[in-house]
């Protein structure tokens, strides 16, 4: 399954990881095609580590803190399949602790600074097409939408 996620800086193509997420890729495909995702921001962006979105506070016009809140429900880590390492591009889900993700995800800039990530968080994905967009991305530009192929 794939998906494109348009941005104001352009467009990214992902794969993703059903075999080895699978509970992973239903969440966040099902939010997208609710249209979640539409008009959220990049909320947390930090250079030759990741761009981070999902969260619904960082809507224009909402109250809460961006990087805090998330759809009213928290899913499991899956750790344990195959693809989970993080690089260049992988998709991979925010949680505040283990068993505490929703809808949070970030998107690696590469390998350098995010090893230490492989084992405690969901690589559901990666950017096939359109990688020169997450070095773009700046805090505060938009997830405009997030359509599954």
């Amino acid at each position: 399954m794939e998906a494109i996620i348009k941005t104001n800086k352009g467009d990214m193509k992902v794969e993703f990881y059903d075999t080895d997420a699978p509970k992973t890729v239903a969440n966040f495909t099902k939010l997208a095609k609710e249209g979640y995702y539409d008009g959220l921001k990049w909320h947390r962006v930090l250079p030759d580590f990741v761009i981070q979105g999902g969260c619904p506070n960082s809507r224009d016009g909402a109250e809460g803190m961006a990087g805090t809140g998330g759809p009213g429900y928290q899913i499991d880590c899956e750790v344990d399949g195959g693809n989970q390492h993080h690089e260049k591009g992988v998709l991979s889900m925010a949680h505040a602790g283990k068993n505490t993700g929703g809808s949070q995800f970030f998107v690696c800039h590469s390998r350098n600074n995010t090893a230490h990530l492989d084992g405690g968080h969901t690589c559901f994905g990666k950017v096939i097409d359109g990688l020169d967009v997450i070095d773009e991305i700046r805090e505060g530009d938009s997830i405009d939408s997030i359509t599954v192929l």
